[in-house]
């Protein structure tokens, strides 16, 4: 049985590979960094109710800022494949926290390779590095392929060009299996709730039962190429399954703006908006509301809301010091060499992550609390 090692097992993409992966019949070994609470529900289906009973899932504690911890888990396992998932993934956060991100995020990617070398896995282990499509930032050419000039435009897309380049250069300097796949935007209904795609899609489920007032958004005119996170996945494992390593653009090919988005969450739940302003002065207001999807997917009769109400303004706090403005993938790489497609669209996206938000926001429990009121939060089109 072929072992693999995910950093980052408790994220979005973390928990997906991981699922994925044992299903193909792996020992999985997931890395996860220590938190007084508890953050592993992404994956706690995958754990054995006893602690002794047999499992091809197990995880372990590391932070990619520690170089002992890794050669020590990386000498215990001699993983057949590591998948390096982790990261501060979270780009405003970056300008804020910017030497930790460059720390765990660029030097990281080092520690694992010199840590696959200097323990002489070379030959067993192959590597897998998850870079970015904020890589592109300032975009040099629409759509970007793996020959794009890089541009990053917040220290974390910097960070993750040292982590980009340290790859290519170990498997050029060393002839290590090492590839990164450079992933495009993907979301999915287990994403963070700091990120755009799920504080919208959880505003437009809070604001149609009637548990929340607005949304605040930032940049509504910034482009993203949104996808699955389940599609992404399978491109990872894909990617190291092939006889030489190489670097691959995964992407949809689709471009969606953070405003297009946020129409398609509100029009799932049947309440069509609006724009209208320009700048910090654009709001998204009620067009008009069809009452039959409403009853059809909330159960009820819609009430609270009518047309003219405005339920979403641009809040300046939101924005980044620079900004990516449009980012579009060329999977043509991917389709080709790997056989890659995506099984989704943006629209069975934002239904799928609009039906679980939904769900999960009309449990008792949770109307009890009366639900939750999306505060000042930071977020992230990440």
């Amino acid at each position: 049985m072929k072992k693999a090692l995910i950093t980052g097992v408790t994220g979005q993409d973390g928990a997906y590979l991981a699922e994925l992966l044992i299903k193909k019949g792996y020992i999985v070994y997931g890395l996860k960094r220590r938190a007084s609470t508890f953050n592993t529900k992404r994956i706690d289906h995958l754990f054995v109710k006893n602690r002794g009973d047999e499992t091809n899932f197990h995880y372990a504690y590391t932070d990619m800022t520690e170089t002992t911890s890794l050669v020590r888990l990386l000498k215990e396992i001699e993983p057949d494949e590591i998948y390096n998932l982790a990261a501060q993934s979270h780009v405003k956060v970056s300008f804020d926290t910017p030497e930790y991100t460059a720390n765990a995020d660029g030097l990281g990617v080092l520690r694992i390779l010199e840590s696959i070398r200097l323990l002489g896995l070379e030959k067993k282990t192959k590597f897998y590095q998850a870079s970015t499509s904020e890589l592109y930032g300032k975009v040099r050419e629409t759509p970007q392929n793996e020959n794009t000039p890089f541009y990053p435009r917040s220290p974390y897309a910097v960070a993750k060009i040292y982590g980009y380049w340290i790859t290519v250069n170990y498997r050029e300097a060393y002839n290590l299996f090492s590839c990164n796949g450079i992933l495009f935007n993907h979301e999915s209904p287990i994403r963070g709730e700091t990120f755009v795609t799920r504080k919208i899609t959880r505003a437009a489920a809070n604001i149609a039962l009637g548990l929340q007032k607005k949304l605040l958004l930032g940049n509504l005119n910034a482009k993203r190429d949104w996808g699955h996170a389940k599609d992404y996945v399978k491109a990872m494992w894909l990617m190291l399954q092939q006889d030489k390593p190489e670097d691959f653009v995964i992407a949809t090919g689709i471009t969606t703006s953070v405003r297009e988005f946020a129409v398609k969450s509100f029009g799932y739940v049947g309440i069509n908006l609006v724009f209208l302003g320009e700048g910090e002065e654009e709001r998204g207001i009620v067009d008009h509301i069809d009452h039959e999807r409403y009853e059809r997917r909330i159960g009820k009769k819609f009430a609270h809301i009518r047309k003219g109400d405005v339920l979403i303004e641009v809040d300046p706090f939101y924005y980044r010091p620079t900004e990516v403005d449009l980012l579009l993938g060329d999977p043509t790489k991917a389709r080709e060499k790997l056989g890659w497609e995506p099984k989704y669209n943006v629209e069975m996206l934002v239904d799928e992550m609009m039906d679980s938000d939904l769900k999960m926001m009309q449990k008792e429990d949770y109307l009890k609390k009366g639900g939750f009121e999306i505060t000042p939060q930071i977020e992230d089109i990440m």
